[in-house]
């Protein structure tokens, strides 16, 4: 038998905007998060031929990271605190970016980041510094259970001392959209 597809993967993820990753870097460590390495993401997001996404609040985009390239939908996000929403990853190979453009997607943007990830049971502590926006940090955890582990993932973010004023539900999409006018 397959996997069970029944029950609805969440990305419980909460983002800010820091000035220097160093500081928090040192503080991510501090709270016992090991270092899983760094990665290169180059993520191409494509507008649906039918369907507005920016209305709709969805994403589709291929990432590629290391050679590895992963096609991934995110729903809509599902609260106002937070940056959770559904998503569903399928690892793909050959040009998946031109058989979505043959069906009639188009790309919208193109978004490169450095990104250096560290782990500590579930959650996940990215520190990106995202070309053309400057550098951010990432708490996030999938799950299928969403007050608790938004909840954990929110501990986090605290004990990062991070402001709340600095959290940023847009995503670097949305960001680099508006800053292109």
């Amino acid at each position: 038998m397959g996997k069970d597809r029944s029950a609805r993967s969440l990305e419980v993820e909460v983002k800010g905007k820091v000035g220097d990753l160093r500081p928090v870097e040192a503080k991510v460590k501090a709270l016992g998060f090991s270092f899983v390495g760094t990665e290169e993401h180059s993520d191409v997001y494509f507008k649906h031929p039918t369907r507005d996404f920016a209305r709709t609040d969805e994403a589709l985009r291929i990432r590629t990271v290391n050679g590895r390239s992963i096609l991934t939908y995110k729903g809509p996000k599902v609260d106002k605190v937070s940056k959770t929403r559904e998503e569903i990853e399928v690892e793909v190979m050959g040009d998946m970016a031109m058989v979505l453009q043959r069906v009639g997607f188009t790309t919208v943007l193109d978004v490169h980041k450095i990104r250096k990830v560290y782990k500590k049971g579930d959650i996940e502590v990215c520190l990106d510094d995202v070309k053309g926006l400057g550098t951010y940090i990432e708490v996030e955890c999938k799950s299928t259970e969403l007050e608790g582990t938004r909840a954990r993932v929110m501990a986090v973010v605290k004990a990062l001392g991070l402001d709340e004023k600095t959290l940023e539900r847009r995503s670097y999409l949305e960001l680099l959209l508006i800053k292109k006018g």
